[in-house]
């Protein structure tokens, strides 16, 4: 079992490296919950939020069996692709938080890459 130190620890490392790379570019963050993933493109010199998606989105929810699988994510980073490209974002930070980049974070990324969005 992962201790609370360690994930803050990860989280905060992750931090640090993407306000050392991100010359103010919207981050795109992830949060992943037991049974949903929910993705956010926020402006951080702003403090704006410019695209959001969730597998709670009404968009997604008749669509999906369950929330909390990778082809869910994958519909989530499809969604999150096309709204950031409708709020003119073309280039984000990907914001992986205190998850390994496996899974349904790694099948999250790579849906909004094919959806456009460059990390």
């Amino acid at each position: 079992m992962v201790s609370k130190v360690s994930v803050k620890r990860r989280a905060g490392r992750v931090r640090r490296k993407i306000k050392a790379v991100s010359n103010g570019q919207p981050r795109l963050s992830v949060y992943r919950s037991s049974k949903n993933i929910y993705v956010q493109v926020i402006d951080d010199a702003k403090g704006h939020t410019l695209a959001a998606a969730s597998t709670l989105d009404k968009d997604l929810k008749g669509q999906i069996k369950t929330g909390a699988d990778s082809a869910a994510a994958a519909a989530v980073g499809k969604l999150v692709a096309e709204r950031a490209k409708k709020a003119g974002v073309e280039e984000v930070v990907f914001d992986r938080g205190p998850y390994l980049f496996h899974g349904r974070v790694k099948a999250l990324a790579d849906a909004a890459r094919e959806g456009g969005l460059k990390f």
